[in-house]
């Protein structure tokens, strides 16, 4: 049965598989009304953070204005009324993601912090010297550097899937790298960039074969495109609130209950035990074995009102419209004398990387800074990305459902600018 939308998402959408009202939703976006040095804002950073609806807005500040308190705890109107909307986003997670249980879903800071827990947790009890991990050439730093220190502290060895001149992993390889030292896969579902969108089920199946977890960083995946951990089958599963347009500090890992029920807490504190004495602790239930303190109670009610949000318009709408919007973008940015794309993968999310013949990147962004548009320069934390394609960095614009192709024809009048400047 179909849910109801959420009264906080504007009306005025046509129905599932018709074109958005994108001028009716970018009315939800507050910030998108103002102007940069004169110019009126495009914004096209969104793989490295969204914009904020005002349901969002509206839904922090209520928490902080009529509902502030601590939860779990009191048994005062307060913080039972802030604890029963804050685990009802939790509820709302495992609706997003399709997960079995809300108890596979815990809180943490970000898809970092995700990725953080499952090395210092799951890796440092089942990982041993010998062993290999697994993850690719296309990984942001957030899924390399912990996987490293596990390495380093476990005398593991960590081992790269590597990919093609278009982005895309070479899957022969990938099965040649699993064997039996293999004890986890930790791969992004999508890269931050390239855009290339992993085959993430088939890396799944392959590992599971060989009796293999499978990590999936969903940092840029899951605000795109739905997202089903339950058909994807992966082990664990993380993203950050602040890219599917909720508040910075807040995000989800998902795990399966029976990994989570054998991993040892990550950190340790209030909320995470059930019983302390000086002689022995007992660990409270999943999820909140891994929830010590205090959380960001402010940032989980706001992620509640970001997902019932996207969920409101629809993912398989916004993903359609997304991918539209990316091929207007590279072929408008294509036709550029000397300007190449980096990443051409058949199977990319809206994200744009390119390099400009004989300008820099960062004059790149800050020339478009001056015109309006925002956009991102440098190596997108994934230094080995522009390593294997032999570049310094990329100018990166990335697009969200909010954008518009008035917007893309900004861009690259933009760029025309530039080259104006250096040639």
């Amino acid at each position: 049965m179909k849910r109801a939308r959420p009264a906080t998402v504007s009306e005025g959408w046509e129905k599932a598989g018709s074109p958005l009202d994108i001028a009716r939703i970018r009315q939800d976006f507050p910030i998108l009304r103002q102007r940069v040095h004169g110019k009126p804002l495009v914004y096209l950073d969104n793989a490295a953070t969204s914009q904020k609806p005002q349901c969002v807005i509206d839904a922090v500040r209520r928490y902080y204005e009529a509902e502030n308190s601590n939860i779990h705890r009191g048994i005062h109107y307060l913080s039972e009324r802030a604890t029963a909307e804050y685990e009802e986003t939790r509820a709302k997670v495992q609706r997003f993601l399709n997960a079995s249980d809300s108890r596979e879903i815990v809180f943490v800071r970000g898809t970092t912090e995700g990725i953080n827990l499952v090395t210092q947790s799951y890796g440092r009890k089942f990982v041993k010297a010998g062993d290999e991990i697994l993850i690719t050439a296309m990984e942001h730093h957030s899924n390399i550097v912990p996987w490293q220190i596990l390495c380093e502290q476990a005398g593991a060895r960590l081992r790269v899937i590597p990919m093609n001149h278009d982005g895309e992993l070479l899957l022969e390889e990938y099965e040649r790298l699993l064997g039996g030292r293999t004890k986890l896969v930790a791969v992004a579902h999508v890269s931050n960039a390239l855009g290339t969108v992993n085959p993430v089920k088939q890396i799944v199946e392959l590992a599971h074969r060989r009796g293999v977890p499978v990590l999936l960083d969903g940092a840029q995946a899951a605000p795109h495109m739905a997202v089903d951990v339950q058909a994807l089958d992966c082990d664990f599963y993380t993203f950050s609130g602040h890219k599917l347009f909720g508040p910075t500090g807040i995000g989800v890992l998902y795990g399966k209950a029976p990994h989570l029920e054998a991993m040892p807490p990550y950190q340790a504190g209030g909320d995470m035990i059930s019983l302390v004495t000086f002689e022995k602790t007992h660990y409270n239930v999943l999820p909140y074995k891994f929830e010590a303190g205090t959380p960001h109670i402010a940032g989980g009610i706001g992620l509640g009102a970001a997902v019932d949000y996207v969920t409101g318009i629809g993912l398989e709408a916004i993903a359609a419209y997304e991918r539209e919007l990316l091929a207007y973008a590279t072929q408008a940015l294509s036709a550029i004398r000397g300007l190449k794309v980096i990443g051409t993968a058949k199977e990319k999310a809206a994200v744009l990387s390119f390099v400009l013949e004989g300008v820099h990147p960062h004059d790149i962004g800050t020339i478009l800074d001056r015109e309006g548009v925002a956009i991102r320069a440098g190596h997108h934390c994934a230094m080995p990305v522009m390593q294997r394609f032999g570049v310094p960095a990329t100018a990166r614009a990335s697009f969200a459902f909010y954008n518009t192709k008035e917007e893309v024809d900004v861009l690259v009048r933009g760029v025309h600018k530039v080259l104006k400047v250096f040639r």
